[in-house]
């Protein structure tokens, strides 16, 4: 059980009090402290006894989570923000459903609204073809859509299960990523090298959404869309990757449609210069991994060792699990 945290000590505090109330399964907590100045380390040993790794900087959510995926000595590792909180049954569900084939390497949480527990966060995660992803159901109600075990791409980083053989196997977390897409890289990978992801509705989270940067943020946008950029250029058969631009070019035009509709992720960046800044982060994300290209393109080239899906399936794989343009504008 790996937690990633950086200076959210009530959170932090209030998520590990949902471990302690887990049932039915042996697990030890590990938190990767990334630099805190809040007392976030000291409180999660003092009391809850976790084992706490410390780092003197902040290295981001991918290197922390390889950190504490290293440190790991269980057969399953599970992920859980330091802003989410998980029902008594989360984690013996999610083992349950990452143990129940042997191609099964991940395993995806019914992520709901901390705030408003009726509305979906995520159910598993759906991809555009542009790169960009989203959490299936993301902001709808919670009227039973998603009470079926079934299938799905990936799961969301916040709340998740993995086969540490598969890791193993086709390595961790991107650490060039630093956070936001991370999970999705890394899910999308493993798709390609085989593995499945199975989601189960009887492992419940309560998410914040938007706590660790603010969805406000043109940091977080920026990064956001330079880990767009990078996770299609590693991943992305070619035949998709040439469409990358008319697929980005919609997304921008539903987004503006959105926008003057008060709708969708602009009402985060209101106003005018709101929106400068919201397209200043944009270009910003997409000069940053212009920049970051020759290395990715390398690493695009090592994924063929591990190749267990031919160009034409992942771009089926992409489709199937497409992203409408009304849900990710």
């Amino acid at each position: 059980m790996v937690i990633v945290n950086w200076n959210r000590r009530e959170l932090l505090r209030a998520s590990l009090a949902s471990l302690e109330r887990q049932r039915g399964i042996d697990f030890e907590t590990i938190v990767v402290d990334n630099g805190s100045s809040d007392g976030s380390a000291e409180m999660a040993e003092a009391e809850f006894g976790a084992r706490v790794i410390r780092n003197r900087e902040n290295r981001g959510f991918c290197a922390a989570n390889n950190q504490g995926i290293a440190a790991a000595r269980g057969e399953f590792i599970a992920l859980l923000n330091n802003d989410a909180e998980a029902e008594p049954g989360w984690l013996v569900e999610l083992h349950r459903a990452c143990s129940r084939a042997p191609d099964t390497g991940m395993a995806a949480s019914k992520i709901l609204v901390w705030e408003d527990p009726k509305r979906i966060d995520k159910a598993g995660h759906l991809i555009f073809p542009d790169g960009q992803n989203r959490g299936r159901g993301s902001g709808t109600l919670d009227e039973g859509q998603f009470d079926r075990e079934e299938e799905v791409l990936w799961p969301d980083g916040c709340a998740a299960m993995y086969r540490k053989r598969m890791l193993e196997e086709i390595g961790g977390f991107d650490e060039d990523l630093f956070a936001y897409g991370d999970d999705a890289e890394l899910g999308l990978r493993a798709r390609i090298a085989g593995w499945r992801c199975w989601y189960t509705p009887r492992a419940v989270v309560r998410h914040h959404r938007g706590a660790t940067m603010g969805k406000g943020s043109g940091a977080r946008l920026r990064l956001i869309e330079r880990n767009r950029v990078l996770l299609a250029v590693k991943l992305f058969p070619w035949s998709l990757l040439a469409l990358n631009p008319i697929y980005f070019a919609l997304r921008l035009i539903a987004g503006a449609a959105a926008a003057g509709r008060g709708a969708g992720d602009t009402a985060h960046f209101p106003g005018l210069g709101g929106k400068l800044r919201m397209m200043g982060a944009i270009l910003a994300g997409d000069v940053a991994a212009l920049a970051m290209l020759p290395r990715t393109l390398r690493k695009r080239a090592a994924i063929a060792r591990m190749r267990k899906l031919g160009p034409r399936d992942v771009r089926r794989l992409i489709l199937a699990h497409r992203l409408r343009l009304g849900d990710v504008a």
